[in-house]
């Protein structure tokens, strides 16, 4: 299975949309570490674990999706992360 890679530009602090992301995830009983730089997450919806990491550079929001299930295109999941934290 191939990687997402999902660039997410935004505006504003890399803190505040980290903040977003973070508060999406754990409201999920999510895992999600690092820093303003970057960090990894895991979060399981539908007894389905998607897992992967961030890096943030200027302000672009670089997530790479590195564990899914086969049957979610990324871009669904593109969507819901525009969704959660755009």
């Amino acid at each position: 299975m191939s990687d997402c890679n999902i660039n997410i530009p935004f505006a504003g602090t890399a803190q505040a949309i980290l903040t977003k992301a973070k508060s999406a995830i754990e409201s999920q009983n999510g895992i999600f570490k690092g820093d303003e730089n970057s960090g990894e997450f895991e979060v399981t919806v539908f007894a389905n674990t998607i897992k992967g990491n961030y890096t943030v550079n200027g302000n672009i929001l670089n997530l790479v999706i590195t564990h899914k299930p086969f049957f979610v295109p990324c871009s669904t999941i593109e969507n819901i992360l525009l969704k959660e934290i755009s």
